[in-house]
């Protein structure tokens, strides 16, 4: 009986040695056609140019081509959702991002997919640098004076969001709970009139990426106070953190690479290591830089923790403030 179950226990480890063996070297075959690298947003945003510098630098090193395929809709759910059904074997990927992963779960209740548990992360790619810039028509000139601003005048500043449940939306109300103010909320139909009309002067303060708010902030239609990042950008050093005036206030807008459950380790490991050689190339730091990205390398385990943490920290606040999106 002994020698039967040292047998059993031999051919098991065999096995398991010659799986582990197996799916190594298909990591290292990987890929033997083309790699379908979906954005669930429209073409021509940030995330779009991020997705196409990267396909172009892992169609060379991974030697077949890597295709951008825009599938926008439903606050980036569609395209997120198609990768949740796909093979868990490298050929289908996804840009996604803290809104899509860590906030949408939270937001709408009938979301196709769990943001975390669904997905296999494969390495963080960029943070995008977020502003807060204000209509120069308020009299302030750095986030104290805001705030101080805020308070004498209860409800009246009025700011600008992309709507109900977006990222903007959330710094905004972050910042109400952490300040001690109380603010009054015009939700737009997307970014750009948010832009618009606060530039027009008919909402006075707005929290967006820097790729929309800078070239007004260069012309001086919008005045810059501080970014909401914990610490200060690499791209605006210059400038103040929204935490040096309320400790402990952040909200980092990330990028990052997914696959669908499920993917081996080995194939895990050669696609991080290949996505991170491409975010640390200069002229890939460059492109990013000027639009306003900041590029970013990890391990899959690092950026895991930082979807957990962040899935747990804003699908808290938006649960306990009430807020649905569209």
């Amino acid at each position: 009986m002994k020698t039967i179950f040292k047998g059993l226990l031999g051919s098991i480890a065999a096995l398991t040695l010659c799986a582990a063996a197996t799916t190594a070297a298909a990591a290292d075959n990987y890929p033997q056609k083309p790699v379908t690298l979906i954005v669930p947003w429209a073409p021509g945003g940030s995330t779009d140019i991020l997705a196409r510098v990267l396909s172009e630098h892992l169609t060379r090193s991974l030697g077949q081509p890597v295709i951008v395929d825009n599938k926008p809709g439903a606050s980036g759910n569609i395209g997120s959702a198609m990768v949740v059904r796909a093979k868990p074997d490298g050929y289908t990927l996804l840009i996604g991002s803290m809104s899509t992963h860590a906030m949408n779960p939270a937001l709408m209740p009938n979301m196709p997919f769990r943001g975390v548990e669904d997905f296999t992360p494969l390495g963080l790619l960029a943070y995008v640098t977020n502003t807060m810039v204000i209509n120069p028509s308020v009299p302030a000139n750095n986030v104290k004076e805001l705030i101080a601003y805020a308070r004498a005048n209860p409800g009246k500043l009025a700011y600008a969001s992309a709507g109900p449940g977006s990222t903007n939306h959330l710094s905004a109300v972050l910042f109400e709970k952490m300040a001690g103010v109380e603010m009054l909320h015009v939700p737009y139909k997307g970014g750009a009139p948010a832009v618009v009309d606060t530039v027009a002067g008919q909402t006075q303060l707005l929290f967006s990426a820097g790729t929309q708010t800078l070239p007004h902030v260069k012309a001086n239609k919008l005045k810059l106070l501080a970014v909401t990042e914990a610490k200060r950008s690499p791209l605006l050093p210059d400038t103040a953190t929204v935490a040096e005036t309320v400790p402990g206030y952040e909200l980092s807008v990330w990028y990052g690479a997914f696959g669908p459950v499920g993917m081996p380790p080995a194939l895990v490991a050669r696609l991080n290591s290949e996505i991170n050689k491409v975010m640390a190339l200069p002229e890939v730091k460059a492109k990013m830089t000027a639009i306003g990205v900041e590029t970013a390398t990890s391990t899959p385990q690092q950026f895991g923790a930082i979807l957990r943490r962040d899935a747990d920290r804003y699908g808290k606040l938006i649960r306990e403030l009430g807020i649905k999106g569209e």
